[in-house]
């Protein structure tokens, strides 16, 4: 099973985590079932930037981001060649390393 470790974020995952996950399954539901509340404003469609997360180690082993991901992701705050949305990236078979950005552009939040 890979694992994925969340690097420590200030509000988010405090003390960062290690967790295993089964392949197939994407970056947020992975967290989320961690207790690991990333925001996903448009309830894991593909319709803003939210979830947003930058995989620092194994991006490779990530299927390639569609066409709809990629122009969303151009919106994203702190954009970088190795950002993906977490509700479309899907774990593969390699473990990955994956920071949450400190910012994301929400007009709204699904906790509140």
């Amino acid at each position: 099973m890979p694992k994925l470790t969340f690097l420590p974020h200030e509000t988010i995952c405090p003390e960062g985590a290690v967790i295993e996950a089964e392949s197939n399954e994407t970056i947020l539901d992975v967290a989320l079932a961690n207790h690991i509340e990333i925001e996903h404003a448009c309830e894991k469609s593909c319709a803003c930037t939210t979830c947003h997360v930058i995989v620092r180690e194994g991006f490779d082993s990530l299927e390639e981001a569609e066409e709809n991901e990629e122009d969303y992701l151009d919106k994203a705050w702190g954009l970088e060649p190795e950002s993906r949305l977490s509700c479309q990236a899907k774990v593969g078979e390699s473990d990955l390393v994956i920071e949450i950005p400190r910012y994301t552009i929400n007009m709204v939040s699904e906790s509140k």
